[in-house]
């Protein structure tokens, strides 16, 4: 007589069922699909869990945008000018200065700005 797994296979489909539970129709009920149906969601869970990164940083360069913007200065000046300085503060933390405390990122602007080279004077046209 041939040996079944009966202990495992059962524990390997109660954790299955488990973990895609809430799903509609045979997406929760059979194994085959709800097999498929796990792999897909853990694929795209990884796929969003950087895209979530992404997009924190692409709001958090808005919204630095607008509070330099405010304050008469150019987003990528702004970056620079910090660079110079060798402000090491990241854009998550500088656009949460720029909300809750614009009196300190008024004072890295001007910190950038004095950083920055001075404009050159344009050439007198003869």
């Amino acid at each position: 007589m041939r040996v079944r797994k009966t202990g495992a296979r059962r524990l390997a489909r109660r954790r299955l069922f488990r973990e895609v539970k809430g799903n509609y129709g045979a997406r929760g009920k059979l194994v085959k699909m709800a097999t498929e149906t796990l792999l897909r969601a853990r694929a795209f869970a990884f796929r969003d869990r950087h895209d979530k990164k992404r997009s924190y940083r692409a709001l958090w360069i808005t919204r630095l945008t607008a509070a330099c913007r405010a304050r008469g200065m150019r987003y990528s000046q702004f970056i620079h000018g910090l660079a110079l300085a060798k402000v090491e503060l990241n854009r998550k933390s500088l656009s949460e200065l720029a909300i809750h405390s614009p009196h300190v990122f008024d004072e890295l602007v001007k910190l950038a700005q004095d950083q920055l080279p001075a404009p050159a004077s344009a050439p007198a046209s003869a």
